[in-house]
């Protein structure tokens, strides 16, 4: 099994949609056996620091998406994902171990 991690930021868009709804739309479509969206309070990478208010304003907030799949179906989709998440954010894949 492999783990895939997309990192973006919650304003990112693509094509006028948020990327994470666009994302997950694709991997539904794609039957992958499901996503968790994580959401972040802080961070800072290329595309400069992920902000969030305490006033309940979100400006900029961290998030990730994890996926858990059988590394059949996710490597087909690696360059799909990686054309829509482009400069957006940052996508990592590792093995895992179910258990």
């Amino acid at each position: 099994m492999l783990c895939l991690t997309i990192r973006i930021k919650k304003n990112d868009e693509i094509q006028g949609k948020r990327l994470e709804k666009v994302l997950l739309e694709f991997l539904k479509m794609s039957k992958v056996s499901g996503a968790t969206v994580w959401l972040g309070i802080d961070g800072f990478g290329k595309s400069g620091k992920s902000t969030v208010h305490l006033e309940g304003l979100t400006i900029n907030q961290p998030m990730m998406i994890d996926i858990v799949e059988e590394r059949s179906k996710i490597e087909p989709l690696l360059p799909q994902i990686k054309k829509m998440v482009d400069d957006h954010g940052l996508i990592t894949i590792h093995e895992v171990h179910l258990i």
